[in-house]
């Protein structure tokens, strides 16, 4: 399975931990540090009872939720201990995804009678619905109720209320991809934590820090702190706290040269998993395992260990481990050589994803099982899993475009509110103005041409403000909407200009263009071999060759990852396979110059003008694309360094050339496809560093 699904069940996971040890109380008094601004506990024993519970909830936590709830029965109504209690259930509740008792615990909490507790009640109310909703992927939601929250009723709440909150809020940022504001966040709860004086508690902040960190693509800086976060652990250790802290360390030192840390780190934090009881945590830990073996090359050991983990998964009700498990298994086997074996366990884990709403990731994983298949030498079965990627792909594209137009609305809704009000105060100062200075005209008459002249003064005067901010709005708008549609690596168009260009080249009778997709060879060596800057200095520089084959007015669009796409308009005296040919010499011709070191690169090219002789067949720019990702692949799966184009099809209409699209190798045996293939330059080196 694929990096990306084993660092989302981590988080999860890891999340869990610090939301469940946010509560615990400050050093050799927990009752203070559980105490709000307004109110005291009145049963100290109680708050060392549920941070006993918080440091081992993890492990069992529906065991330690009914515990609660029968603890809560013996309390005061609307007392300081029923609202802790009741606020650590709702985390608990929305850890394990129990909707209907998070639902209802935090509308006991938003319902609080008024008085000294009610502001910290809202906290909890809106952390525990942020916590579900963040569980369930919909940050936009959680987000708002976090949102809800003013300053005077977080000012108003005890530390560990305002730490939880801090520290979702930090989650959730990172989440979105704001890891400035996650970062700002992150360090309000570690500074919660420090005064609150607890090193387990100091620990997992640390953490939760290290990890967005890594994010924002410092991992120098994040191995430093999950460094410190296993010093503050091991001052006051505890199973669930060790894990926590070694699973980080594993994810934190995963790219590291030497796996060595990152194999203690797994293993020791699988230790402290069994020690603890935690079977879910420990499915979770083996199914990870496997996938770092998996990366490592060692795929024997992998499915060792994701067979180990999967019936753990399946027993403690672990969703996200058994979906880990089951890809790690399928990929190992497809690896050992037993293709139906772990093509059928791979696609089962997928099938699991798209249950749960998890697109993207299901995308990722077809994407890497073709990867897998085409290793192991079924093309076929290669094509169609990158086919239901690609179409996965385009759902979570429209998904994703969707959701940046809400966000994009909602925040021009907000504006305009803030400009008609500070319009209206505008407006009501010169009314004012206005009523001053008729008080004064009756007063003076002598003033009156000169109050007239003050006031039009002022009118102008406000009239020219006006007038120069909604010019500079309008400036503001239009670099915003450049800056959304252009990529920042390449400065080529990205997709979401690509959706509104392409009708430029579409006329009364359809799309009349050539289209190329080009698809970097073997770009994860170049990453693996060189390092990601360097992978980013070859894409900059595609993408410079790529302006140099085509006109002004041609559509060039970074398509994503290493894949770009061309859309040129008919050209005189250079036909689509020319075109396609100087596209492969102009990239393989020349290795890319990189702090002395020449990187050799070439591209795989799928490619086809519209309309497709015989019949002038007409096709949409989706059902072109998804011609040329087939015929690319084919590229691929030929060599490289090559371009296949469609020169004729015979078909109908768009229906029977998709078709025909499915089974294009056999199409071309049977004379109802004609391909073109073109070879680029020779190369050395594979990619290799060569001398200067």
């Amino acid at each position: 399975m694929h990096r990306l699904q084993a660092l989302r069940s981590m988080s999860c996971a890891g999340l869990a931990g610090l939301l469940l040890a946010a509560c615990a109380p400050a050093g050799d008094d927990p009752a203070a540090a559980r105490a709000p601004a307004a109110a005291t506990q009145a049963d100290p024993g109680l708050a060392t009872e549920l941070d006993r519970i918080e440091r081992a909830a993890r492990a069992k936590p529906a065991e330690y939720e009914l515990t609660l709830r029968r603890r809560a029965e013996a309390l005061p109504r609307d007392s300081a201990d029923r609202l802790d209690v009741l606020a650590l259930r709702g985390l608990l509740a929305a850890q394990a995804g129990d909707r209907p008792l998070s639902e209802e615990l935090a509308r006991q909490l938003r319902n609080w009678p008024a008085g000294a507790q009610r502001a910290e009640a809202a906290v909890a109310a809106a952390y525990v619905t942020g916590e579900y909703q963040r569980g369930r992927g919909n940050l936009r939601e959680a987000r708002k109720h976090l949102a809800a929250v003013d300053a005077e009723q977080l000012a108003a709440a005890g530390r560990i209320h305002r730490w939880r909150y801090h520290l979702l809020l930090a989650t959730t940022s990172g989440d979105a991809g704001e890891l400035d504001a996650a970062l700002t966040e992150g360090h309000n709860a570690l500074r919660l934590a420090q005064q609150i004086g607890q090193p387990w508690r100091v620990a997992l902040s640390y953490s939760g820090l290290a990890f967005t960190t890594l994010r924002a693509d410092t991992p120098a800086r994040a191995r430093q702190i999950v460094a410190q976060a296993l010093t503050e652990a091991l001052k006051d250790p505890d199973p669930m706290t060790l894990n926590q802290v070694h699973t980080m360390r594993g994810i934190v030192h995963a790219d590291d040269s030497d796996a060595g840390i990152t194999l203690q780190a797994y293993a020791d934090a699988l230790d402290q998993a069994a020690q603890a009881g935690a079977d879910s945590v420990r499915a979770l830990g083996l199914a990870n395992f496997a996938d770092h073996h998996l990366r490592q090359g060692h795929p024997a050991r992998a499915l060792e260990l994701a067979e180990q983990a999967l019936p753990l998964a399946q027993a403690t009700r672990n969703v996200n481990a058994e979906i880990v498990a089951r890809s790690n298994i399928g990929l190992a086997k497809i690896a050992l050589g037993r293709l139906a074996e772990g093509s059928a366990e791979a696609r089962a884990s997928i099938v699991m994803d798209e249950q749960q709403g998890a697109i993207a990731y299901a995308s990722d994983e077809w994407k890497e099982l073709a990867g897998y298949l085409e290793r192991a030498g079924d093309l076929a079965g290669a094509v169609g899993a990158w086919r239901e990627h690609r179409r996965l792909a385009d759902t979570v594209l429209r998904d994703q475009t969707r959701q940046l137009l809400l966000e994009a609305q909602e925040r021009q809704d907000a504006e305009q509110r803030a400009r008609d009000i500070e319009l209206l105060n505008r407006d009501n100062a010169l009314k004012a103005e206005q009523v001053q200075q008729r008080n004064l005209a009756l007063m003076l008459w002598s003033a009156l041409g000169g109050c007239v002249l003050v006031s039009l003064g002022l009118l102008y005067q406000a009239f020219r403000r006006v007038r120069r901010t909604n010019a500079a709005l309008v400036h503001s708008n239009a670099s915003l909407q450049r800056q959304s549609e252009t990529d920042p690596l390449t400065g080529l168009a990205n997709r979401r200009h690509f959706q509104s260009a392409i009708r430029q080249f579409s006329g009364s009778d359809g799309l009349a263009a050539s289209f190329f997709l080009i698809d970097v060879d073997h770009f994860k060596r170049i990453n693996d071999g060189f390092g990601h800057a360097a992978g980013d200095a070859v894409l900059a520089d595609i993408a410079r060759r790529l302006r140099e084959a085509v006109r002004d007015d041609d559509l060039i669009v970074r398509w994503g990852g290493e894949e770009f796409l061309i859309v040129a308009r008919a050209r005189d005296g250079m036909s689509a396979p020319q075109l396609a040919q100087r596209l492969l010499d102009l990239i393989g011709g020349r290795p890319v110059e990189r702090d002395g070191r020449r990187i050799a690169v070439t591209a795989s090219i799928g490619f086809v003008s519209l309309p497709v002789p015989p019949h002038g067949l007409r096709l949409s720019w989706e059902r072109a694309i998804d011609l040329v990702d087939t015929v690319m692949y084919l590229a691929k799966a030929h060599g490289r360094n090559k371009a296949y184009g469609v020169e004729r099809i015979h078909a109908a209409d768009a229906e029977a050339a998709a078709a025909l699209t499915v089974r294009l190798e056999a199409a071309c045996s049977e004379g109802l496809v004609a391909l073109t293939a073109l070879s680029g330059p020779s190369t050395t080196g594979g990619g290799r560093t060569t001398s200067p």
